[in-house]
C-alpha cells in the first residue's frame, strides 16, 4: 500500500509542476499582453476619433512586472538544464539561486 502512496505523491508533484510551468507562465504572459493593452488605453470596441478610453500607466507597470516574472522563469529553467548537463545542481538555499556541485 505504501507504493501507491509514493506513486500518488510523485504524480502530485509532476501535476503541480506541469500546471505552474505548462499553463502558469503562458497565462502570466497573456495577462501581461492584456495589461499592456489596458495601459495603452486599448479596448475591444471601436470608438470615434478622440473618444476612446484613457491610457492607464498602472497597466504598463503591471505588464512589465508580469513579463519579468515570465523571463525569470525561463532563465531559471534554462539554468537548471545547463547545470544538469555539466553535472551540477541548482540550489535555492539562499535568496538567489546558485549552481553547486552534486
Amino acid at each position: 500500500m505504501h507504493n501507491v502512496g509514493f506513486a500518488l505523491e510523485g504524480a502530485w508533484k509532476v501535476l503541480l509542476a506541469g500546471v505552474i510551468l505548462g499553463a502558469g507562465l503562458p497565462a502570466l504572459f497573456a495577462l501581461g499582453i492584456r495589461s499592456l493593452a489596458w495601459g495603452a488605453g486599448g479596448d475591444a470596441e471601436v470608438h470615434g476619433a478622440g473618444a476612446g478610453p484613457a491610457a492607464n500607466p498602472a497597466g504598463k507597470v503591471l505588464a512589465w512586472v508580469l513579463f519579468a516574472v515570465v523571463l525569470l522563469g525561463v532563465v531559471l529553467g534554462i539554468t537548471f538544464i545547463v547545470a544538469s548537463g555539466f553535472g551540477k545542481a541548482l540550489s535555492f538555499e539562499h535568496v538567489f539561486p546558485t549552481i553547486v556541485d552534486k
